[in-house]
């Protein structure tokens, strides 16, 4: 074996590393469960089979596979959580939280407030979605800003396995309830993370800067953190230095962080898969704008994906939402 491989990390995937984080999660704290469609092993441990050997390893009352009910998976978690629990639901699909928005709008976000600080709701709310498989406009919504609307809620998204595990280890040991974010495309993409011990947290709120750089700086998260860097990288190759943040927490955002990078770089551009309009990228960029008025060199950008719903026709969904490429021409644009 030749040195460079000696010191090369492992490859592992987003989906590995969460089911790392379910198994050590479980074996540390018997009060953490999970409900969701299929979960248990008998049901062939999830869609993505992030929870397979679960069910074997920790029993059916820990990990219980539920009727197709996103309502249900719901309330069954609020009241477990109100009786001492620390539930993960799974409601497989993000767009599927809409038949769930009631319980978790209107209860998991809200008990903590209308019961005077005297309950807590500590669920994790895993859900998935993303485009590149042609599951059209009611499968693959990236929705975030409707929660992160909502006071009372947590809202995060990891573009890598290790944040992905801290992510979700922070999310099931916080107190309030956390949307927990999955984007489909990057399960399985191998990435050379050596994956971290049980002891690692990523904290709730806190962005990564991934790529340092003095020119322009690059918000996003999740699968178009991704293209982000694959851009800067393209950009750096025309000399054009890029910063590239990552958010990782969607809700609260890392203001600190974002700033501090706009200041330096005076041009930012927000890329985001969701919807453009009225988008997480339009919050930030009014904030930018207030905050560091008169000191950015260009007006922020945005990047979005089209004010439809996700084409099913593959080259329609292609031209969907941000890549690489079009984040490079924008990078291009603002570095002028």
């Amino acid at each position: 074996m030749s040195a460079s491989q000696k010191e090369a990390k492992p490859t592992v995937t987003i989906l590995g590393a969460i089911a790392k984080a379910y198994h050590d999660a479980f074996a540390e704290d018997p009060k953490v469960i999970t409900l969701g469609e299929d979960l248990a092993d008998p049901e062939g441990g999830g869609i993505a089979k992030i929870t397979k050997g679960l069910s074997t390893a920790f029993g059916d009352d820990r990990v219980r596979s539920t009727p197709i009910s996103e309502q249900a998976i719901m309330g069954a978690a609020i009241g477990a959580s109100l009786a001492g629990y620390k539930p993960i639901a799974e409601i497989m699909l993000m767009n599927f939280t809409t038949v769930a928005m009631d319980m978790i709008v209107n209860h998991a976000a809200k008990l903590r407030f209308m019961s005077g600080g005297q309950t807590n709701v500590p669920i994790v709310i895993r859900t998935m979605t993303g485009l590149g498989f042609g599951s059209g406009g009611q499968h693959c919504d990236y929705l975030e800003a409707w929660f992160a609307h909502t006071a009372g809620i947590k809202v995060c998204a990891a573009s890598t396995p290790e944040d992905a595990y801290g992510l979700l280890r922070s999310a099931i040991d916080d107190p309030d309830p956390v949307i927990f974010i999955e984007n489909l495309p990057t399960y399985f993409a191998p990435m050379s993370f050596e994956l971290p011990d049980s002891s690692h947290r990523v904290p709730l709120g806190k962005a990564a800067v991934q790529r340092e750089g003095t020119d322009v700086t690059v918000v996003s998260y999740a699968r178009i953190a991704l293209e982000a860097r694959q851009a800067a990288a393209k950009a750096a190759e025309q000399g054009i230095s890029v910063e590239v943040v990552d958010l990782r927490t969607i809700a609260p955002w890392d203001r600190e962080t974002v700033l501090a990078s706009a200041h330096k770089t005076g041009r930012v551009l927000i890329a985001h898969e969701a919807v453009k309009q009225h988008g997480v990228g339009a919050e930030i960029a009014a904030v930018i704008s207030e905050e560091l008025f008169g000191q950015l060199k260009k007006p922020v950008m945005r990047l979005g994906g089209a004010y439809c719903a996700v084409p099913y026709s593959k080259p329609l969904e292609s031209a969907y939402a941000p890549d690489a490429a079009r984040i490079l021409t924008a990078i291009t644009e603002l570095a002028k």
